[in-house]
């Protein structure tokens, strides 16, 4: 577990291969069912939205403004994540790595740019951990066993 307050680390195996796990990366109805439901579309610069629960402790509003800023298919997606309220200064890149590992793939997300300084985004931070490790490895796991 990484101790560094500006970054998440997590790395988690699934046994499935790295083209499936990109479709659920990348297909907006997949990623709907494991994260949240936006217009994602995989063209680098494509802004979109994306809704959830608005999280107070954190000052979260619960409607992430995000952005295709890099990706190479089946190998590498990267994000920027801001959340459109006001006054949250949230201004994360999220990165997610696929690396084939026998018939699975071993998916890699990094989560930068928390604010170690701001109250708001160390609760963040400590929330999402949980998150990250927990919740959305389950909740991609089960969509990835669906097909």
């Amino acid at each position: 577990m990484s101790q560094d307050l500006t970054t998440i680390e997590v790395d988690q195996f699934y046994p499935h291969p790295p083209s499936k796990v990109w479709r659920a990366l990348t297909e907006p109805e997949l990623i709907a069912q494991w994260l949240m439901p936006g217009d994602f579309r995989l063209e680098i610069g494509h802004r979109y939205t994306m809704r959830s629960r608005p999280v107070a402790a954190t000052g979260f509003s619960g409607l992430v403004e995000a952005e295709v800023l890099a990706f190479e298919p089946e190998k590498l997606l990267r994000l920027a994540w801001r959340d459109a309220g006001e006054g949250n200064t949230a201004d994360w890149t999220l990165t997610w790595t696929l690396h084939p590992e026998g018939h699975g793939t071993r998916l890699i997300l990094l989560h930068e740019g928390f604010d170690p300084d701001d109250p708001l985004q160390r609760q963040a931070h400590t929330i999402m951990n949980g998150g990250w490790r927990t919740g959305v490895p389950k909740a991609l796991a089960a969509v990835l066993a669906t097909w």
